[in-house]
């Protein structure tokens, strides 16, 4: 059984200069499950947890966990280049009660594909709950192979593989290879059609933080094989969408937000603000698609 099918949301952090806003976390979380969000990945790269403290950590977790109260999975990032130190956040987060964990490759010194295995296999003996694999080379600087990918299926706990190179190529193989074996889910926007196409239950989306429903609604689509409406969706929201992505994420994504009304802060350094020319360009197509007059 999958662990969710559908939309789930990379969820951002909202910060003051003082802190993570509860507040507006509060008011996003409802936004997004009133948006028919089917799962909650929070402290993903989306996130912004490589600027946060453990205890800031600790403590949106416990709030979200709070805040959502069962009604749809939360998974959360816990993720490193230090297999010791995830293991022991891992069990961590798990003590905390999360649904899941959503762990990357490791980054900066990396690893051999062999190597891999043995970061998610030492991470998987630790802990009980299901593990989702993230593979995202252009923020790690190391590609997780296909045949790599396959063979977590060998790993207890490691159930599915959030797949973001941006390879449809990849993910073809990723989906052949995988099947019956191991779930994927698209970590590109952009590709969400296209992926659940050839077999990706669902996808982890940056866009649902700010479209939830429209997210959620063409991943249904799709899981009906309604495609060519799924698709119109999908070529509706595309411009936006690679507007999202403009500027490093979550820089264009928490100002779209912020032109919604939500008042999530500015992104950590060494993230800044988004450029004027880049947000005008965002603010057109969001008019397009009636998200701000």
């Amino acid at each position: 059984m999958s662990i969710f099918t559908g939309s789930g949301v990379a969820l951002i952090t909202p910060f003051t200069e003082k802190g993570v806003n509860f507040d507006a976390l509060g008011k996003l979380t409802d936004h997004v499950i009133g948006g028919k969000t089917d799962a909650l990945f929070v402290l993903g790269t989306t996130g912004e947890p490589s600027t946060m403290t453990r205890a800031e950590k600790e403590s949106v977790i416990e709030f979200t966990l709070k805040k959502v109260n069962k009604k749809v999975p939360v998974f959360i990032g816990s993720g490193g280049n230090n297999t010791a130190d995830v293991i022991e956040w891992s069990k961590r987060v798990e003590a905390l009660g999360a649904d899941g964990l959503l762990v990357v490759t490791p980054y900066y010194n990396k690893c051999t594909q062999n190597g891999v295995l043995a970061h998610y296999g030492a991470i998987s003996d630790a802990v009980k709950i299901p593990i989702v694999a993230y593979n995202v080379p252009t923020r790690t600087g190391f590609n997780m192979k296909p045949e790599t990918i396959a063979r977590l299926a060998d790993i207890k706990n490691v159930v599915a593989v959030k797949e973001a190179s941006g390879d449809i190529d990849q993910m073809l193989e990723v989906a052949r290879i995988t099947k019956g074996k191991l779930d994927f889910y698209s970590g590109d926007d952009s590709l969400t059609v296209p992926a659940m196409s050839i077999g990706a239950k669902g996808v982890i989306s940056v866009a649902a933080n700010v479209i939830p429903e429209k997210v959620h609604n063409m991943a249904t689509l799709c899981l009906k094989n309604e495609y060519e409406k799924a698709s119109a969706i999908q070529f509706e929201i595309a411009p936006f969408v690679k507007t999202l992505f403009s500027e490093v994420n979550p820089i264009p994504c928490k100002k779209a937000l912020e032109l919604m009304g939500f008042d999530v802060g500015k992104p950590r350094m060494p993230l800044t603000e988004m450029e004027e020319a880049t947000t005008a360009k965002m603010a057109s197509e969001m008019k397009k698609i009636g998200l701000i007059k």
